[in-house]
């Protein structure tokens, strides 16, 4: 037993005990560090591209409000032009009366039994 006290005594003293302990706080707390600064850089891009679309939507709003204005304008004069046009405008423009000719579909006939082709008969159901 004292032989093996022994051993473990001078194995301990001949262990060159280094303080590593300190380079790894400072590797893991420049880390954080950069992961930190990393994460704040990103949350101010995103908050600041947020606040862009807001006020670019804002911008499209009331451009949209002044088309939309234009467009009641354009429809207002449109509706107004339109009920000046009559016969005796058309005609000063060389415009005609026509008479209109509409397009007819002949019969396609009937089928060996007798039925019109196309048609279709239900049968009848008396339950």
């Amino acid at each position: 037993m004292r032989q093996a006290t022994l051993q473990l005594k001078t194995r301990i003293q001949n262990v060159n005990i280094m303080n590593n302990n300190i380079e790894i706080r400072k590797i893991i707390l420049n880390t954080m560090f950069f992961a930190l600064s990393g994460l704040a850089l990103l949350y101010v891009l995103i908050l600041g591209n947020i606040v862009f679309d807001i006020v670019q939507r804002k911008a499209l709003e009331k451009e949209m409000l002044a088309l939309s204005n234009k467009v009641g304008d354009l429809e207002l004069s449109y509706l107004s032009i339109s009920n000046s046009v009559d016969m005796v405008l058309s005609s000063s423009m060389g415009f005609k009366e026509t008479k209109a000719a509409f397009a007819t579909r002949k019969s396609l006939g009937y089928g060996a039994t007798g039925e019109a082709l196309g048609s279709f008969k239900i049968a009848k159901n008396e339950i």
